[in-house]
């Protein structure tokens, strides 16, 4: 019991707070039940138009990544998570199109500027930034995940509730803002976003030239029937079983690398 156990290997991680979450999150299941040594600059609330184009962030990402390689501790893979903060929260209401309009709930149009403009070009950014590090210190790629959120329900629960300080609900606001209080209505909507940003993330790994990108579809991970509430602890972030069922997909993939 009190032997060394043997690190499955290095990861290194950026990303919101799927990665960074109070008391369990992917990243410190990843270290506990599959013994990985992550490095992380993850950070809850990061945005991935933050992690891409923000003064310092993306910087510090590549420090922490040549630190490892002048070390020669070479990673089995970097991590990334991102993009539920830049489609949820205070901006989530713009997505939409007012419930009394005669128009569809979704704004196709400004959805397809940020997830398939906006997001993507992002995306593009980090991957093409790293890839450009590992070639010069190793002469070749490291691999990369990204992975899909699952089905986020809509229901109005924040972190522990989402009182006084506490952040949340993310969803729920803005579709009553717009009009929209239909529950089952309202997730269907959801079920839309999330497949589209998805489709886009998959779409970046087809990339030319990033070969080296994995893309891990999560939906489907967690309930998403009347018993949901067992795997997600509120409108955007699993329970800890519910973690640990994503963290289970994350350890099958980097397994495979």
């Amino acid at each position: 019991m009190l032997g060394t156990a043997v690190s499955a290997g290095v990861l290194i991680a950026e990303g919101d707070s799927w990665f960074d979450y109070p008391f369990y999150d992917v990243l410190q299941m990843l270290e506990d039940d599959y013994l990985y040594d992550v490095e992380s600059v993850a950070h809850k609330g990061d945005t991935v138009e933050d992690m891409a184009h923000s003064g310092g962030q993306f910087e510090e990402f590549a420090r922490r990544l040549e630190k490892l390689l002048r070390a020669n501790k070479v990673p089995r893979a970097i991590l990334l998570s991102g993009g539920g903060n830049d489609i949820a929260g205070d901006e989530f209401a713009i997505l939409l199109n007012h419930a009394a309009s005669s128009l569809p709930a979704v704004n196709d149009d400004i959805v397809r500027g940020l997830i398939d403009v906006r997001l993507r070009a992002a995306y593009a950014r980090i991957i093409s930034g790293l890839t450009t590090i590992a070639q010069r210190y190793l002469g070749r790629p490291i691999p990369i995940v990204t992975h899909g959120y699952d089905y986020a329900l809509p229901d109005g629960r924040g972190y522990l509730g989402g009182f006084w300080l506490l952040p949340g609900p993310w969803l729920e606001p803005g579709f009553r803002k717009k009009g929209h209080v239909d529950f089952g209505k309202n997730s269907a909507v959801v079920v839309k976003l999330i497949d589209q940003f998805n489709a886009m993330l998959k779409d970046v790994s087809a990339t030319a030239g990033f070969e080296h990108v994995h893309y891990l579809n999560l939906r489907n991970t967690l309930r998403h029937d009347r018993t949901y509430k067992k795997d997600w602890g509120n409108e955007l972030h699993p329970t800890e079983e519910g973690f640990k069922l994503v963290s289970k997909k994350f350890a099958e993939l980097v397994g495979r690398l």
